[in-house]
């Protein structure tokens, strides 16, 4: 970043960088959502591209709302995404600790900078705000310190993905002094979060749009302290379907649900990388190493991204057809086996038959149930043909006579029975499969019978109830 001197206007535009340090700072306040981890994405994207350094650093200042295990959530979200970070919490790093609860003495070197400058004031504490954001009259306890901000004019930020913006600073009722110190001598964001800035030499920080007045603010910061400012790039932010803000309600907001619903990292990865940002490319499904490469700020759009969890499931369904059929059936697994199902090699056998078939992993239960559990659709039931019995009969005793078991050479029986009958295909078909799985939909029958067995599926066409 450089500053320059325009009839008054102060403009910071970005230069590039030879050394590339980016960080993720979330605050402990509560659980990983989708919008915390898409900016932590874009940050490591950008570190990996330039060959730079993500770092991961704890802004838990603000101890009144620290939720205890929301800390925990981070880093297992983090390491889940496989976002690994190269400084911080387990990693170390030269510029530690990585937690601003640690670092109040570095904030104090600081604050008595700008109390020597004399750009700081002691006043009254703002008075208290009910839910609804307003003020309560007469609820001010005690004193804060006021950074005084320079009033030159309009300042200019050109913003890496949002263009030039600019705050006029002479109009101080849109512009008061901002407080930098709580009552109790702790230290607001707003400071806090740009010594860390400086003493971890920060190149560029890219976060939410949210944060652009902020960003004004800590430029003012900077300035006082005479260090050379980021280059600052804010995304826009993420929006429900219907164009509502995203909220921590909403779903699909809270990143810890998704490895319970069987969501697979690399897939949430993809997803989010597309939400707000576009490779100039008609291919949507890319691997990690992918978004790298392709990574740019350039490309960044100005405009809200809208959550889809329909497009998320999409996409989670192209990454799970491309995994190897072993890998697959490692990650299924649990899912089956928390849903009652006992790991036995029929059951994997069978799981790679339904890999293309599952949005989710949390799916496959459902889809290879059968191999174990014999439970029949009332609805699918009532669909059955009144010759259904006489079907599976016809089937069963040609089955019996085949001179060796094979999925395959027994689905060859179906066409030629059902010709010689003069039926359709399905008038036997359908009927086979509820006989087998007790419902319509799941694996070829061939793999189905291959996997049953003859004595099985001569066993279940016999206590079929049609």
């Amino acid at each position: 970043m450089f500053t320059l001197e325009k009839s008054g206007q102060k403009v910071y535009k970005a230069r590039m960088s030879t050394n590339v340090r980016t960080r993720f700072a979330p605050s402990p306040t509560g659980y990983l959502h989708i919008g915390g981890a898409r900016t932590a994405l874009f940050n490591y994207l950008f570190a990996r591209k330039m060959g730079g350094t993500f770092i991961l650093r704890i802004e838990d200042t603000d101890q009144e709302r620290h939720v205890e295990d929301a800390m925990k959530a981070i880093f297992t979200g983090m390491e889940w995404l496989g976002l690994d970070w190269d400084e911080g919490e387990g990693k170390g790093g030269d510029y530690a600790p990585y937690y601003q609860s640690q670092r109040k003495d570095i904030y104090d070197r600081y604050f008595q900078k700008l109390v020597d400058m004399g750009r700081v004031y002691e006043c009254p504490a703002p008075n208290k705000r009910d839910k609804n954001g307003d003020e309560i009259p007469g609820t001010s306890e005690g004193t804060v310190w006021r950074f005084r901000f320079k009033r030159e004019g309009v300042m200019t930020l050109h913003d890496l993905v949002c263009g030039d913006i600019s705050v006029d600073y002479n109009n101080v009722d849109n512009t008061p002094d901002m407080v930098v110190k709580r009552t109790d001598g702790s230290y607001i964001f707003h400071l806090v979060n740009v010594v860390d800035d400086i003493e971890m030499k920060i190149t560029h920080v890219i976060r939410g749009e949210d944060h652009i007045m902020n960003t004004f603010k800590h430029l003012q910061l900077f300035d006082a302290f005479g260090i050379e400012p980021p280059v600052y790039a804010h995304i826009p932010l993420i929006q429900n379907p219907d164009g509502s803000k995203m909220s921590k309600r909403d779903v699909g907001a809270q990143l810890g649900n998704y490895p319970e619903e069987g969501f697979l990292p690399d897939a949430v990865i993809n997803f989010i990388a597309l939400l707000g940002w576009s490779p100039k490319s008609d291919d949507e499904v890319f691997t990690k190493q992918q978004l790298i490469d392709l990574f740019s700020l350039e490309n960044v759009n100005r405009a809200a991204a809208k959550f889809d969890i329909t497009k998320c499931k999409w996409m989670n369904q192209q990454h799970i057809m491309r995994l190897e059929p072993q890998k697959f059936v490692e990650l299924a697994l649990p899912f089956c086996t928390a849903a009652g199902l006992q790991d036995t090699p029929q059951l994997r056998e069978t799981l790679p038959s339904v890999q293309t078939k599952v949005q989710l992993l949390s799916e496959a239960p459902a889809w290879v149930k059968w191999v174990q559990v014999l439970e029949y659709e009332a609805e699918s039931m009532a669909k059955l043909q009144d010759n259904a019995r006489d079907m599976l009969n016809l089937f069963a005793a040609a089955a019996r006579e085949l001179p060796e078991w094979n999925g395959e050479e027994a689905m060859k029986l179906v066409k030629p029975m059902t010709k010689e009958h003069g039926v359709k295909v399905g008038a036997m078909m359908f009927p086979l499969r509820m006989a087998l799985t007790g419902t319509h939909a799941g694996p070829g029958i061939d793999v189905i019978m291959q996997v049953l067995g003859r004595d099985e599926v001569l066993r279940r066409i016999e206590i079929f109830p049609c």
